[in-house]
């Protein structure tokens, strides 16, 4: 075998994925490391969950009836911005009509806590199982995933938390179509639409990650988002409707940063192609060389 020759073949074996072992894997062999990667990030989501539980005072007192406190910190903020925004008090009362009810919603909450800080962790795990699957090029442009998807999902999950939350929660305990009817909210009712907007706002922040990783196997092209650029505004709306309450703000308020984040995909995409291009013409122009 001439120089020639080994090169070429260097350069085919370095682009194969490979375990993390160097070895080749069967399919019981990647199941059993599937396993293992998934039992790692259970246990991590229960450690938190265990924590969250623990600690209910901070985690429900401070954290999760936050936003139903007029003293919170968005209320606060907004009316030192105008004092025509300031809340004395939020017109509802929360309660409990099961037996069980308060249990088995400090369970189902420290769980979506637990989740929550769990994420990074969780992540971390699928994407080492994955890794090894992808090419040498591959693996060295989704350097930083981890980290990237961690940071996106903090900032939705703040975003949701921080100024979806109690905007919502402010307009909707305001809103009456009679003065007689009182608002007495069930506490279940609460903490689900508390726990859908903080990790929807997290999970759909993920739209710059899913786009990265859809363009760079072709399956997403710039022109294309260009040109199903007006239909994504009406499935934006309506992934927002999903996670929102039933009310035109909240939607809004979640929808226009997606939209923002679209647009951002939109230039990664074609930051992605333009890099592919390149590629391309590089090797086409050694092929013609050699």
């Amino acid at each position: 075998m001439n120089d020639s020759e080994t090169t070429v073949v260097e350069k085919i074996n370095s682009s194969l994925p490979i375990s993390n072992t160097g070895k080749e894997m069967g399919v019981l062999d990647h199941l059993e490391e599937l396993r293992w990667h998934v039992i790692r990030a259970v246990l991590a989501i229960l450690v938190f969950t265990i924590v969250a539980f623990v600690a209910k005072d901070i985690v429900f007192g401070k954290i999760i009836l936050g936003p139903s406190k007029s003293n919170f910190f968005t209320y606060q903020f907004f009316c030192q911005l105008s004092s025509i925004t300031c809340i004395d008090s939020l017109p509802f009362i929360l309660q409990n009509r099961v037996i069980t009810g308060q249990f088995t919603m400090h369970i189902a909450a420290s769980i979506a806590f637990g989740f929550m800080c769990a994420f990074p962790y969780v992540f971390w795990e699928i994407w080492r199982f994955v890794a090894p699957a992808l090419y040498n090029e591959e693996r060295n442009m989704a350097r930083g995933a981890t980290f990237f998807v961690s940071l996106l999902f903090a900032i939705g999950v703040f975003f949701g938390y921080f100024l979806i939350t109690p905007l919502s929660i402010n307009f909707l305990s305001n809103y009456q179509v009679d003065a007689t009817i009182l608002n007495e909210i069930d506490i279940s009712s609460y903490v689900t639409t508390v726990a859908m907007l903080t990790l929807g706002c997290g999970l759909m922040f993920q739209l710059p990650v899913v786009v990265f990783f859809l363009s760079q196997v072709g399956m997403v092209t710039p022109e294309l988002m260009k040109a199903y650029r007006k239909h994504s505004i009406v499935v934006i709306l309506f992934a927002s409707a999903l996670i929102t309450p039933p009310d035109v703000i909240s939607q809004c308020l979640i929808g226009i940063p997606i939209w923002i984040l679209y647009e951002i995909s939109v230039l990664i995409s074609a930051s992605i192609q333009k890099k592919r291009n390149l590629a391309i013409k590089k090797a086409e122009k050694l092929r013609q060389m050699n």
